[in-house]
């Protein structure tokens, strides 16, 4: 295990890789292990750099208090920990909302951003649909009906053609040794409805790409889109057969983008 004591909490991180520094940010009750997928291919080209977001995995403690400018303060720790003067920057969803936060306040630190179907807040029925899968969590619903409630709203119809992957994923979930706690899900739900950084898109310097899903429900594509008009330069890839988990679901499509992006041929 590598950790590394940043702020207030012992972050478990990982390193894969040489080249640009690449360093991923998982979104809501995700950690390290969600961008599996994509790692082997990303880190090919770039030094990439993952860790659980605090209230997640190895991180501990994770009944730490929890805000979106509490881990993009670990996110530029982390890059500072490894003597990093400048990172790319990757945030999904609310790993979106970490990496905007960064870009925003820690300038000098970010060369490119790119932001997986995320928002620069988050909406009302977002913020009641994640309040109810962590109340759902704390009263103990039955896991493989929660985790399939919440498949439904991060992968596509075509996913669910394929019962053995459901399954499959279901199994890894359940069995994953590192589970997030019921307090520190809660206190990452608070933590994105607590957030909103729109007033401040205007003023990011960072060459950005936002990348959408054609079919995501909870940050659907002219969500994406909007967020990448408000930010100057921005560019937008939507990438089809894929919902709100691009990089699980249709993770070639995804590493092309952002591959095509970092390297400077976009």
């Amino acid at each position: 295990m590598t950790i590394a004591v940043i702020n207030d909490v012992q972050l478990y991180y990982e390193t894969h890789g040489e080249g640009i520094p690449l360093l991923l940010v998982a979104g809501l009750a995700s950690d390290s292990q969600s961008w599996q997928p994509v790692l082997q291919d990303l880190s090919a080209h770039c030094r990439v750099i993952t860790f659980d977001n605090r209230g997640a995995g190895r991180t501990c403690p994770q009944e730490n208090e929890i805000s979106i400018r509490k881990i993009a303060d670990d996110c530029i720790g982390l890059a500072r920990h490894l003597g990093l003067t400048s990172i790319n920057l990757l945030g999904h969803s609310m790993g979106g909302f970490v990496a905007l936060d960064c870009a925003i306040r820690y300038p000098e630190y970010i060369d490119k951003l790119v932001l997986v179907t995320t928002s620069s807040f988050n909406s009302s029925r977002n913020n009641a649909l994640f309040s109810d899968w962590a109340s759902s969590f704390e009263k103990g619903m039955d896991q493989k009906l929660w985790l399939r409630n919440i498949f439904y709203w991060i992968f596509s119809s075509r996913f669910f053609e394929n019962e053995e992957a459901v399954n499959e994923a279901i199994r890894f979930a359940l069995e994953y040794p590192y589970p997030q706690s019921r307090i520190a899900l809660r206190n990452q739900v608070k933590a994105i409805v607590d957030f909103n950084c729109t007033e401040g898109l205007s003023g990011i310097t960072s060459k950005t790409m936002v990348i959408g899903g054609k079919e995501d429900l909870l940050f659907p594509a002219d969500v994406c889109a909007q967020l990448a008009q408000a930010i100057p330069g921005a560019a937008f890839s939507l990438i089809d057969g894929a919902a709100h988990s691009i990089h699980m679901e249709n993770p070639q499509a995804f590493i092309d983008a952002v591959l095509t992006f970092l390297l400077g041929r976009y």
